[in-house]
């Protein structure tokens, strides 16, 4: 029987050099995050009666499955801004209004000791750059009606709004990465550099992180073919989801019952379901199309067959070349 030259050893050891982000690194992150909410606080305080109620970290950095960013790729840090919607005209607020709106809010707030251009407005969210460590945070404002548990109301890109709780959403993946042990986030991290390297090789590739989160915690949930998900062995495990995605072609809904019950989920003709683990209503995929579900089954199909090649591959130079299909050019495995 040939010899795995690309066990869960050298991808745990892949991940810790090229894919994580460094442990000094992400302390920076929440650190800079916290410190956004500590001045926030501290300046609510004295208004009680303002209308930007708090912040919450969120995103892949609040989740622990940020992986390193690319020279150009989004923000290091995202943080929800809970804006009272009675403030700044209800929940069908405009969202460029609404962006200047948060924008003079965070100067007026964070402003003195930071240059105004610090502040820029892009898509969805208000970005902050931090001159000395020179870290950028993405706040994105959240409509809040006073609703429990941080519900309140994002502007997606269609403009729809979307009821969604960032402190149930990191609740979700606490729940179950206390139950797998940490190679549950670092496995999610490694799927999310295959999305990456796939979005690099063919620009019309789309698959979201939060759709790779909510796949694996279905596969954690319930298991592939027979056999529990197998965290503690990143090949079979990898193996495990891009089957998952090839065999079932995610024409299967995928939703929890964490905090709702399965059987409340909207209807929905999509042709991926991934229910948002917070809302019943919100399918996470639902501005995909055929074309992008059949290219994402295809996709991972074809990494199926490269990983299962590589486990069975001669030598080490084969076994890493198949691995390099997975994760690109900068893959070194053992």
């Amino acid at each position: 029987m040939p010899a795995n030259h690309v066990d869960h050893g050298v991808l745990a050891g892949y991940a810790a050099s090229k894919v994580n982000i460094p442990s000094d690194e992400a302390a920076k992150r929440r650190n800079q995050v916290n410190h956004l909410r500590s001045r926030l606080e501290t300046y609510i305080d004295g208004h009680p009666d303002y209308d930007l109620v708090k912040l919450r970290a969120s995103g892949s950095t609040a989740k622990h499955t940020a992986i390193q960013r690319r020279r150009g790729e989004g923000s290091d840090a995202d943080v929800a801004a809970y804006v009272r919607a009675s403030g700044v005209g209800g929940l069908n607020a405009q969202e460029s209004g609404l962006l200047n709106w948060l924008r003079d809010r965070c100067i007026e707030v964070y402003g003195e000791t930071k240059e105004a251009e610090d502040f820029v407005i892009s898509d969805h969210a208000v970005g902050i750059t931090m001159r000395g460590s020179g870290l950028k945070i993405d706040v994105a404002p959240v409509l809040y009606t006073g609703g429990p548990n941080d519900c309140g109301y994002l502007i997606t890109r269609q403009g729809d709004r979307v009821l969604t709780s960032v402190t149930l959403h990191l609740r979700f993946i606490q729940t179950r990465r206390n139950a797998a042990g940490p190679e549950y986030r670092e496995l999610i991290r490694l799927l999310k550099a295959w999305v990456r390297e796939a979005k690099r090789v063919d620009g019309n590739f789309r698959c979201k992180s939060f759709l790779i989160e909510l796949i694996v915690a279905h596969l954690w949930d319930h298991g592939w073919n027979g056999e529990a998900l197998a965290v503690r062995d990143y090949p079979r495990a990898i193996e495990q989801v891009l089957s998952y995605i090839s065999r079932t072609g995610l024409k299967t809904p995928i939703a929890f019952g964490d905090f709702y019950a399965t059987s409340s989920v909207a209807a929905s003709r999509d042709p991926i379901q991934a229910w948002d683990p917070v809302n019943p209503e919100n399918n996470v995929a639902r501005t995909y199309t055929e074309d992008d579900r059949q290219r994402l089954v295809n996709t991972a199909t074809a990494a199926m067959e490269e990983v299962a090649w590589g486990a069975q591959a001669p030598t080490k130079g084969d076994a890493n070349a198949a691995w390099r299909t997975i994760f690109g050019p900068g893959f070194e495995g053992a």
